[in-house]
């Protein structure tokens, strides 16, 4: 089990891990080696996760959420698959445990007395400066 929060734990069972080859530097190796990972969690279908966690998590995945809503992670930083391995799962708990935090409900707020007057102010100034642009009276163009 892989704990995220106290009252949060993915089975291991539910996470599918498909190593392949990685892109970039490394000489030989990455031609020879497997050592990207594409890990593959089914958030649409976990029983794992809350119904509201795991509407976030879906929002937040974004173009790496599938049609079926299955979430890919593909991690190919590292020339090692243990590392690569790694980095995907921390990726992938962290935004599990993005999604668990709710989003604070926006107050809306007014604008002040002193902020009214400083906008109206400043309009009127603006007005002005635009009225000394017009033609001048009894000037012919």
């Amino acid at each position: 089990m892989i704990r995220i929060t106290p009252r949060i734990e993915l089975d291991e069972r539910e996470i599918r891990e498909d190593f392949v080859r990685a892109s970039g530097p490394g000489g030989q190796n990455v031609n020879k080696v497997s050592t990207a990972v594409q890990l593959r969690f089914d958030v649409a279908h976990s029983p794992s996760l809350p119904e509201p966690v795991r509407e976030r998590l879906m929002n937040l995945a974004g173009r790496r959420l599938t049609q079926e809503g299955v979430l890919i992670i593909e991690a190919e930083r590292f020339r090692s698959q243990r590392r690569n391995r790694d980095d995907a799962m921390e990726r992938l708990v962290g935004m599990i445990r993005e999604a668990c935090e709710e989003d604070k409900p926006r107050h809306p707020t007014r604008p002040t007395l002193a902020s009214r007057k400083r906008r109206l102010e400043s309009k009127q100034r603006r007005g002005e400066t635009k009225k000394l642009r017009g033609a001048k009276p009894g000037m012919d163009c």
